[in-house]
């Protein structure tokens, strides 16, 4: 199976080198994109046997990921995992995706931060709930840890989806690619992995209100489009059989 590792950072100089080296033995390539960092994220990096991208200017998640897909489908990978670069994704879980994608080809493999999630802050917790709750509506399924950016894509999913991907909708990309999948039947699934937060680290690119704000605006407009798609609603309260989409509590 050939596996690259697409890494988004902005501004990570901290963290970035110790992900990095942490997952280069897990996958087959590792693809940073250093969306305009200014505090040396790309220095940090240059020795490493790894695909270094970086855009001159801060475009935002959603042109990271992109840039980062589309170089991963270039060099012809089947199987694209996203984490982000502030050790907030413990690169060590890595092969518990590949395993469980083994036996559900064709799936998105979502990192579901479902351990210790005492330790996540009580705002940061409730966006991601409120966003599930909206992601799963639209995209006519119970969808658990909609926000994590630790996934696997099949390559196939990413050649059949175009999305927006400008700056104002760079946490917006992850939910609408789950959405848009499922309108081209490509599901996901969650296995549970350690939630690590840590109190050290930098302030979290996500602001909790503006960014999830723009994701149920995104997702409204998509209802209302479908006027409101009550069968979706209906089918995403479904209790999920696969014991790994495990309930938040």
């Amino acid at each position: 199976m050939d596996t690259a590792l697409v890494i988004p950072v902005f501004n990570e100089a901290a963290t970035i080198r110790e992900v990095v080296l942490q997952a280069q033995d897990k996958v087959d390539r590792v693809i940073v994109v250093d969306d305009g960092s200014a505090d040396g994220t790309t220095q940090r990096l240059q020795d490493l046997d790894i695909h270094l991208l970086r855009h001159e200017s801060n475009k935002g998640k959603a042109a990271a990921l992109q840039y980062g897909f589309s170089h991963a489908l270039s060099l012809h990978a089947k199987t694209i995992i996203t984490l982000d670069g502030d050790g907030q994704h413990n690169p060590e879980e890595i092969p518990k995706l590949l395993d469980t994608v083994k036996s559900c080809p064709n799936t998105i493999i979502i990192a579901a931060r479902l351990k210790q999630r005492q330790n996540a802050p009580k705002l940061r917790l409730f966006a991601n709930r409120f966003a599930d709750f909206w992601v799963s509506w639209a995209a006519g399924y119970p969808v658990i840890d909609s926000q994590s950016g630790f996934r696997l894509y099949p390559d196939k999913m990413l050649h059949s989806i175009q999305l927006d991907t400008t700056k104002q909708n760079g946490f917006v990309y992850e939910s609408e690619i789950l959405i848009e999948a499922a309108n081209n039947n490509f599901y996901s699934i969650s296995i549970p992995v350690e939630s690590i937060y840590r109190k050290e680290g930098r302030e979290s690119h996500y602001r909790p209100w503006t960014d999830t704000w723009r994701i149920v605006r995104m997702i409204a407009w998509r209802l209302i489009r479908k006027g409101m798609y009550p069968s979706g609603l209906f089918r995403s309260l479904r209790i999920l059989p696969d014991p790994r989409n495990q309930p938040l509590g």
